[in-house]
Formats: structure tokens, sequence, C-alpha cells
């Protein structure tokens, strides 16, 4: 199993280059060629997720992103580390205009994401966040030469 990791500042210029490397990774994984604009637009929008909550937090933590190749499949993860615990006034339902929006938004990202890859698990935390998906890989032919 061969791990690749990153870790960037929570800047919107950084996801570029995550969406980059991920799909490097993903090819060399052995990741169907059809299936990398979907994984580039799906670490893309994970990766945005992650910065704007991190930006939102004030957290100058980096976000993380682990890309992992196994025999038979290849994971990303994308971690954060905002608390995702939900705000009293929200509980109450006295939740501000921004938050709803803030809320919709992140909604939004993670039906994207969804749609984007069979395979998410998102768990989240008082400590932070982490989003996996996971695409099936099948590793290159070695030609004997």
């Amino acid at each position: 199993m061969a791990t690749v990791e990153l870790r960037f500042s929570a800047l919107p210029e950084h996801v570029r280059t995550a969406r980059l490397v991920a799909a490097a990774v993903a090819r060399r994984a052995g990741v169907d060629e059809a299936v990398l604009d979907e994984v580039r637009l799906a670490v893309g929008e994970a990766c945005s997720r992650a910065v704007g909550l991190h930006q939102i937090g004030g957290i100058d933590a980096p976000v993380k992103v682990a890309l992992i190749e196994e025999e038979k499949q290849f994971s990303i993860e994308v971690g954060d580390e905002a608390p995702h615990t939900v705000p009293a006034e929200r509980v109450s339902g006295g939740a501000s205009a921004d938050a709803d929006v803030e809320a919709e938004e992140d909604e939004m990202g993670l039906a994207v994401i969804s749609g984007l890859v069979d395979d998410v698990e998102v768990t989240t935390g008082e400590n932070g966040g982490l989003i996996r998906m996971t695409w099936p890989a099948a590793p290159p032919a070695v030609t004997v030469g």
C-alpha cells in the first residue's frame, strides 16, 4: 500500500494543485481513464469545502489530503480541523441567515461529491471532519521485454 500525503494552507488557490496531484496519483494507481475527471471534480469539491470550513472558522491548520493506493482500490481522504457541531442557536431555531447559507452550501458540496463517487464516507466531529472517497483500481500491466 502506497500513500501520498498533501498538506496545504486553507487557500482556494491550492485546491487546483490538489486536484492535479490526485489525478496523477489515481492514474498511476490504475484508476480507469474515464473516471479521472470525476476524481478531479470530487477532490476539488472536497478540498474547496475544507478550505471554506477553515476560513469560516478562522483555523490556521492546513487542509490534509491522503492519496492511498491499495491492491484493487484507490482512496482519497480529505480532512479538515473545523469543529462540526451544531451550534445551540441553530438547534433552537434562531440561526442567522449566514449560518443557513453556509449549511446549504456544505450540503450541496456533499451532494455533488456523492453524485460523482459511488463509495463515499463522511465522518465529522468536534475535532474536524474527513471525507473518504474510493474508486476501483487495476494495477498497471507489467511488460516483460
